[in-house]
């Protein structure tokens, strides 16, 4: 006779969505028809739910999920205290999913959702991170070429390869979910903790599509940050450029040592170099300041991550029970 574990049938997998929101009114009601459809057509193979984590919007957005969610129990969301950074915020929001596997798109829409069936396949072959490779983007393009410039960087210097020309746009186990839990970094690069993780990777082709509504929370100001943060989460070079250029300057200043007190030697007359001697005193201070500059950098990271601050605060929350709040 066959046990009850025999008869009934195998339990589906579950994909959550992880939806990062900041003033995304204008995109809502489009991505809810797109993920739903997906959905649909996704039944068979696994189920879906659909985690937002609103960034202190100032628009509709909040209330437009908690409609959603009247009507539908997949739609799960947190609002947090304040805007936390879009960084933070994937993070709080993977900490809050239930699946086995998570997605995390933007709600703007430049990332297709529907790329979920062969990120999915990909999953169910063994991979446990699966990454949209943008293979154009439709954007300015000193814009798309200075990203490109800071992501060959990034990925040179850093301590473990990251992956050019790849967002947030991903799928990952959730074996990898629960080592980014363990993670203290305060300010967290995402791709380059995942990327840093191991586990089995691999990349999809995409074409990102434009932004149909509202504006993007990325300028270039922005991105100088992530790129900065970046630098200094994964890679120790600018702290080794600085004993460098310690080096190099202690070796100038030994030779022009000798090449100044061999003038004076043989020309006893030399007027005294006024000029050059500012400039050098002007560089001197200025090399330290830079060099002062990098080391602090990683104190203040020293710093924060000593303080413990929490990654965000939820405020409020949609379909969650109290026991599942994890911030």
């Amino acid at each position: 006779m066959m046990s009850i574990e025999q008869l009934s049938p195998p339990r589906r997998p579950l994909v959550s969505i992880s939806i990062p929101v900041l003033n995304e009114e204008g995109n809502i009601a489009r991505l809810y028809s797109r993920l739903t459809a997906l959905a649909d057509r996704m039944r068979s193979r696994c189920d879906l739910e659909f985690v937002f984590s609103d960034n202190h919007s100032d628009d509709r957005t909040w209330e437009m999920l908690g409609e959603l969610a009247k009507t539908d129990a997949r739609v799960r969301a947190i609002r947090f205290s304040r805007n936390f950074g879009f960084q933070r915020s994937i993070l709080a929001n993977y900490l809050h999913t239930r699946g086995d596997a998570v997605m995390q798109i933007d709600a703007d829409l430049q990332d297709p959702p529907e790329l979920l069936e062969e990120f999915f396949e990909r999953w169910t072959q063994g991979y446990h991170v699966v990454y949209g490779i943008r293979r154009k983007r439709r954007e300015n393009i000193l814009i798309n070429t200075f990203r490109r410039a800071g992501y060959w960087v990034i990925d040179k210097i850093s301590e473990h390869p990251i992956p050019q020309n790849v967002g947030d746009f991903r799928l990952v186990d959730r074996r990898v979910v629960q080592a980014l839990a363990s993670s203290k970094t305060p300010n967290p690069y995402l791709r380059g903790m995942i990327a840093g993780l191991g586990f089995r990777q691999t990349g999809v082709e995409y074409a990102r599509d434009a932004r149909l509504e509202g504006e993007s929370k990325f300028g270039v100001s922005r991105l100088i940050r992530l790129g900065m943060t970046a630098i200094f989460n994964h890679s120790t070079a600018p702290l080794r450029i600085a004993s460098l250029l310690g080096g190099v300057m202690l070796g100038l200043s030994m030779v022009g040592m000798v090449y100044y007190t061999f003038m004076r030697l043989f020309q006893p007359h030399l007027p005294p170099g006024f000029a050059s001697t500012q400039i050098l005193i002007l560089f001197g201070i200025g090399l330290n300041a830079f060099l002062l500059g990098i080391i602090g950098e990683y104190l203040l990271r020293i710093y924060v991550m000593l303080r413990a601050d929490p990654i965000a605060i939820v405020e409020n929350s949609i379909n969650f029970d109290t026991s599942e709040l994890k911030l």
